[in-house]
C-alpha cells in the first residue's frame, strides 16, 4: 500500500514518552515510537513532529508560580524531550534535526521556516523544540502553527486514547467514540481534541486532525497508509 499523506506533523506527548512511569523519559518506549517514525520516513514521508513537555514540568497547573515563567520552564522541558528523541532516531540511523523557537544554537539549530522546509525535502526528520517560544501557548498550538508553516498535509495527534469520545472513557463506560468530527463540533461541544486556540488556527487554516493511541506506535505507519485508525477532524 502506498501513503496517504506525504508530509506530517506528529505531535508527541511528553507524557506518552514517560510511558508508564509518568515522569521522564522511558526509552522502550521511544524506541517504539522512533522505530515507526523510521518506517514512516522509508516509505518517503517528510515528517515533522512537535514535542510536549509534560513529563517533566506541569508547573502551570499548580498556580504557584508566574505564568510566564511556568511557560518558559515547559519548553525547556519540551527540548529535553526533543532531544532525546532524536537521539534515538539517529541510533536507528534516521537523519534528524532538531530546530528550538528559543535560540540555543549549542544544542539545537534555530528554528527557521525555510530551513526546516529544506530538510523535510532532503528526507530529514526535523524536530521542532520550545513550543512556539511565547508563553501563553500551548504544544497544541505549536503544532498548528509549525504544520501551517511547513504546509503538511495533516496533523497527527499521538495521544494516550484511541481517538475522540463525547465524554472521558476513562471515567464514563458508556462514552461513544467518534470516527469522524468537524472542526465546528470540537469547538461546539468543547471536546478537548486541543485547546481552542490550536482548534481554530487548524480551522481558519483548513489542517485536518487526526487523533490515535500511541500505545500502539504501528498507528503511526497505519494512519500515514490512510487505514483507519483514531478520529479525523476536519473542515465542514
Amino acid at each position: 500500500m502506498g501513503i496517504k499523506y506525504k508530509r506530517i506533523l506528529l505531535k508527541l506527548s511528553g507524557e506518552a514518552l514517560a510511558g508508564e512511569k509518568g515522569f521522564g523519559l522511558d526509552y522502550n518506549v521511544i524506541k517504539d515510537v522512533c522505530r515507526s517514525i523510521k518506517e514512516c520516513s522509508e516509505l518517503g514521508v517528510q515528517i515533522g513532529i512537535v514535542v510536549g513537555g509534560g513529563n517533566f514540568w506541569r508547573g502551570r497547573s499548580s498556580g504557584a508560580m508566574d505564568r510566564t515563567r511556568a511557560d518558559h520552564i515547559g519548553m525547556l522541558g519540551t527540548t529535553m524531550n526533543a532531544l532525546a528523541v532524536a537521539d534515538v532516531l539517529e541510533e536507528m540511523d534516521v537523519d534528524v534535526r532538531v530546530q528550538t523557537a528559543i535560540a540555543m544554537q549549542a544544542v539545537a539549530e534555530p528554528y527557521i521556516r525555510n530551513r526546516a522546509v529544506r530538510h523535510l525535502e532532503k528526507g530529514r526528520v526535523v524536530i521542532f523544540g520550545c513550543g512556539t517560544g511565547n508563553p501563553f501557548f500551548s504544544t497544541d498550538t505549536a503544532s498548528s502553527l509549525r504544520a501551517a508553516e511547513i504546509e503538511a498535509d495533516i496533523i497527527f495527534k499521538a495521544t494516550m486514547v484511541d481517538g475522540v469520545y463525547d465524554k472521558d472513557p476513562n471515567k464514563f463506560d458508556d462514552a461513544v467514540k467518534y470516527d469522524t468530527l468537524t472542526f465546528g463540533e470540537v469547538l461546539a461541544k468543547n471536546l478537548g481534541v486541543m485547546d481552542s486556540t490550536a482548534a481554530s488556527m487548524c480551522k481558519d487554516n483548513n489542517l485536518p486532525i487526526l487523533v490515535f493511541n500511541l500505545g500502539r506506535p504501528q498507528n503511526i505507519v497505519d494512519a500515514v497508509k490512510g487505514e483507519p485508525v483514531g478520529t479525523l477532524v476536519q473542515g465542514e
